[in-house]
């Protein structure tokens, strides 16, 4: 879920911090020649300050004052384009130059400057020329604006700027803001996955107590005290329904148990009836010897009934195991049935390989595997029990060379009372896996069944090599 929720926020704040970013790029352009335009509206004002008294075309006869001015209005347009390097000129109503530098500049007959003069020609001064870009190279910015004497526009001042240095400005404007994105995107980043963290804990806070409870843990409960109110109250209902699940499961368990120790008393007196019975019964009477098959048959399943109410009650008492020791002594211990039924049985695999398991619990699955495997094995054929590590987990097999099940039966193997139509004369209630299976899953293994090539049933414990 956070791997789809991060790209989402992601998009989001990026599509904000854009959203910002491109309107600010362009204030940040429009202020840097705002301000520039500004600029030569007040230098063009200050030329045309010293316009309005030169009254006289070049040329003309003019006094010895209107020499000096003009000369004087020369002289600072060219120490203005020496200096700047901005082209300047006053011209006449008709394009005629009062003065220009330099001095073969004249008014643009077109574009930009061409709307400028004329703007100024109506007595207006220029206040929004086209707006230059970093990448406008050859860009350039005019201003104009009219010399007035007596009420009447009589001549206009013209500045053409370059704009390479405004242009510089704006990009280090530009860097600046994409900077202050990058960073704020970063924030962002953080700040999305702080959020999503905060949203998604008690979502893996539910995940870990789900998955506590499937494999048998039922204890796990959720702390319902961060995270968003909707998470909380889902919290707070898991653990309703895991109590709820629990104490159902409970009661189930203590049905069983109880059903299980009820009926062993009055069964027993019932066998022991049946015995006292068949000694009035001629010796090797057939239908005294099938009721006390029956009869032990349903002792047995009861017993195995309670053992499996007790497996799945009992608290796993998980400790750092030898499992090849243990899966050894086992082997070991039935070696003996084994030699008398035939059949040949052998550990294989490391000396010395830890996990983390309940001692007891895990003994007693082998013992039912192995027993379950001698069973099915016939006299002369071989039954192997190995253990390996694998990674994070330690792998027990216990191979044998019987009949081995189909496809269909294997997906049915470990169901309660269930037994393939193959094997109902082999003694058994069909609890024993069932049995084996609860008492793994209380200490975090797993149990699984294969083919053992070229004919047999090949069971594999997992038990996990780290603490829970």
């Amino acid at each position: 879920m956070r791997t789809r929720l991060l790209p989402l926020l992601i998009v989001l704040l990026a599509g904000v911090l854009l959203a910002l970013g491109f309107p600010l790029a362009g204030i940040t352009a429009g202020v840097e020649q705002q301000r520039v335009v500004v600029d030569r509206i007040d230098d063009a004002a200050r030329f045309a300050s010293l316009a309005q008294y030169v009254t006289a075309r070049p040329g003309a006869g003019k006094t010895p004052d209107e020499d000096e001015r003009q000369a004087t209005l020369s002289a600072e347009l060219r120490r203005y384009h020496e200096l700047y390097g901005i082209r300047a000129g006053v011209f006449f109503r008709d394009g005629t130059p009062m003065a220009a530098a330099p001095a073969d500049w004249r008014v643009p007959e077109k574009g930009e400057g061409a709307r400028a003069f004329s703007e100024a020609l109506a007595g207006r001064r220029s206040h929004d020329p086209h707006q230059i870009w970093p990448w406008d190279d050859d860009g350039r910015i005019p201003v104009a604006s009219p010399v007035v004497r007596d009420g009447d526009v009589v001549a206009v001042v013209v500045t053409d700027s370059p704009t390479g240095r405004m242009r510089s400005r704006v990009l280090h404007g530009w860097l600046l803001i994409g900077a202050g994105e990058c960073a704020a995107m970063l924030v962002a980043v953080g700040a999305a996955f702080r959020l999503t963290g905060w949203v998604l804990r008690p979502v893996r806070v539910l995940d870990a107590a789900s998955h506590d409870i499937a494999t048998g843990r039922m204890k796990s409960r959720v702390a319902a005290a961060s995270g968003p109110p909707e998470l909380r109250r889902l919290a707070r209902s898991f653990n309703e329904m895991a109590d709820n699940v629990e104490e159902v499961l409970e009661q189930q368990r203590a049905f069983v148990a109880d059903a299980s120790h009820q009926l062993r008393n009055p069964l027993s007196a019932l066998l022991l009836r049946i015995e006292l019975l068949a000694l009035e019964l001629p010796e090797g009477n057939e239908e005294i010897a099938s009721v006390r098959t029956e009869g032990k048959r349903l002792a047995r399943v009861l017993d195995d009934l309670l053992g499996l109410a007790l497996a799945e009650h009992a608290a796993a008492d998980l400790q750092l195991t030898d499992i090849a020791a243990l899966a050894a002594e086992r082997v070991g211990s039935w070696r003996p049935l084994a030699d008398d039924e035939g059949v040949l049985l052998s550990y294989e695999g490391q000396r010395a390989v830890t996990g983390w398991a309940d001692s007891v619990a895990l003994s007693s699955a082998l013992d039912a595997l192995i027993d379950n495997a001698l069973k099915f094995t016939p006299a002369g054929e071989r039954v192997t029990v190995g253990v390996a590590p694998d990674g994070e987990t330690v792998r027990i097999t216990v191979c044998d060379r019987g009949p081995g099940l189909t496809e269909d039966e294997l997906a049915r193997i470990g169901d309660r009372f269930w037994r393939s139509g193959r094997h109902q004369n082999v003694s058994g209630s069909g609890l024993g896996l069932s049995i084996t299976r609860a008492l793994l899953a209380g200490g975090g293994a797993t149990l699984s069944f294969a083919p053992n090539r070229p004919h047999g049933l090949r069971v594999t414990v997992v038990v996990p090599r780290n603490p829970p």
